[in-house]
């Protein structure tokens, strides 16, 4: 899976770098070495205008953890932070946004953990490393709107957007940490993964990557990453590695 990472790529260089037409600067988020489900994360997307008429390439801040348009409440959300790219187009929770609402999310990599055990009067602890390919990676990710028909409509906490990372089967370095990977969308076919009218399910699978085909740099970082509080730079500084994960 992938339950916490790191963006810290500027909002204004998101938006240069995926051609987006369209995004808010007063909506801009903050450089997170620490994003954690629930967080608010920056999303490129392609929505139909509803003045023109015309496709517009959107950087949206979306919530991380997906609620279906159909859910009661919002209460899930912190589960479904993650869709298993095998099978998005066939659960209910993901498989109206497959088809129409797909997105991705810019990242500097992931936190995965592994169990170290108690030794020689030491607690047992979870070792984070950090994943990446050195560049920013698109994750591909799947958004939704959810209403919340306890609030008036012009409300504007009426309305939730919020997003899923689609992931796969980890291998080489990548799967020696995790046995789940993100999968990326390669910039070239960015284009193609975000258009709403493209509803071809093979050809959206073909789309999808694993970063740097599974061979990912690792690297045992500091524990202090473990608390969804901590937050800055020194969360990516080389730490021991007590399994030799380390590249």
């Amino acid at each position: 899976m992938c339950g916490r990472f790191v963006s810290t790529t500027p909002s204004a260089d998101l938006a240069s770098l995926l051609d987006v037409t369209h995004w808010e600067p007063t909506e801009a988020l903050a450089p997170s070495w620490n994003v954690a489900p629930t967080d608010p994360v920056p999303a490129v997307l392609e929505r139909v205008d509803a003045d023109t008429g015309e496709v517009e390439r959107q950087l949206r801040v979306l919530r991380w953890g997906l609620v279906p348009s159909w859910a009661k409440d919002r209460s899930g959300a912190a589960r479904l932070i993650n869709a298993r790219s095998e099978t998005v187009d066939q659960k209910p929770s993901f498989r109206r946004a497959f088809a129409a609402r797909r997105c991705v999310i810019p990242a500097d990599g992931y936190y995965e953990w592994r169990p170290v055990p108690a030794a020689d009067g030491r607690k047992a602890y979870k070792q984070p490393y950090f994943l990446s390919t050195g560049a920013l990676m698109l994750m591909a990710g799947l958004y939704e709107f959810w209403r919340d028909a306890s609030l008036p409509e012009d409300d504007p906490a009426a309305w939730l957007a919020t997003a899923t990372i689609l992931t796969t089967d980890a291998t080489d370095r990548a799967g020696r940490v995790h046995d789940r990977m993100p999968m990326l969308v390669p910039r070239a076919e960015l284009g193609d993964w975000l258009d709403p009218a493209n509803r071809r399910r093979d050809d959206l699978h073909e789309l999808l990557q694993r970063p740097a085909d599974g061979n990912l740099l690792v690297r045992a970082v500091p524990t202090a990453v473990n608390r969804v509080s901590a937050n800055g730079p020194e969360l990516l500084t080389d730490a021991p590695d007590p399994l030799g994960l380390t590249d």
